[in-house]
């Protein structure tokens, strides 16, 4: 059964993917969702709301949609001001208004070096069995050993690797797992914290909080959860077709499934 944080969450993963942002935004059902969560009474669905609307603000044309939505920008005014809420959280309803209320630029063109970059960044969506993740963790350069015992206990990490002058870590997990177990299990150190780290289309890198607090992480009893790095193109390509085929069909039928949920529940 649906509910709004399983809702807004998975809208948050599909919003991850740059392939998506788009179909989510011009939904009908979708955006309207957004700004009524934007007055939610519960923090994690109200944070992840806010994490959705930054994703889906990296592509230059659905900002003057997003602009324009009805209650976008007075339900961000209200929560930059709100009492009681966590320094991330209006820092992030701060940053999305910013963008949504900046004047509209030219968009630069993009060179092939920055293509490839894009590509490289966002591996999951070329691999629908797994993607990577990009991690700033905070008080990694004296405790990578820590790091790397937290991430091996997630269940669905596949492997990682880490970058120590910059302090990341970047991390290749299942598809079904969230970035926000990877945050937990890091938290849970004491010591260190994590921030993902994303590209926007200008080439500039951005921070984006994770929640780490209730993220509830599922840990390997012995060995990581491992998977093959791909199939044998000669023996699995039918199979590998229709799994694609399945998952793009699915993820649509979601966004509906989604967008319905939406408008059962605010509008009669």
């Amino acid at each position: 059964m649906m509910d709004a944080l399983s809702v807004v969450t998975q809208l948050r993963d599909l919003a991850s993917e740059p392939q998506n942002r788009e179909v989510i935004v011009q939904d009908q059902g979708c955006l309207p969702g957004l700004v009524l969560f934007l007055d939610h009474k519960n923090p994690d669905v109200l944070f992840a709301t806010l994490q959705t609307l930054r994703y889906l603000a990296e592509l230059s044309p659905n900002i003057p949609t997003m602009k324009n939505e009805l209650g976008m920008m007075v339900s961000l005014e209200n929560l930059i001001v709100r009492e009681g809420l966590s320094v991330d959280m209006t820092a992030l309803a701060q940053e999305v208004y910013d963008i949504l209320s900046a004047p509209a630029n030219p968009v630069p063109r993009t060179t092939e070096r920055e293509k490839r970059q894009k590509s490289q960044f966002f591996i999951n969506s070329s691999n629908k069995k797994a993607k990577s993740v990009t991690l700033h963790i905070k008080g990694l350069d004296s405790t990578r050993s820590l790091c790397e015992e937290a991430l091996l206990k997630v269940r669905g990490v596949i492997s990682f690797t880490f970058q120590m002058a910059s302090k990341r870590c970047t991390v290749r997990i299942r598809s079904d797992l969230s970035t926000e177990s990877l945050a937990s299990a890091i938290a849970a150190t004491k010591v260190l914290s994590a921030q993902q780290v994303v590209k926007v289309e200008a080439g500039e890198e951005i921070f984006i909080p994770l929640n780490s607090s209730g993220v509830e992480v599922q840990q390997n009893s012995a060995i990581p959860d491992y998977l093959p790095e791909e199939e044998s193109p000669e023996k699995e390509v039918d199979r590998a077709i229709s799994r694609t085929t399945a998952k793009e069909d699915s993820s649509g039928s979601w966004l509906n499934t989604a967008a319905s949920f939406l408008t059962k529940t605010f509008y009669w």
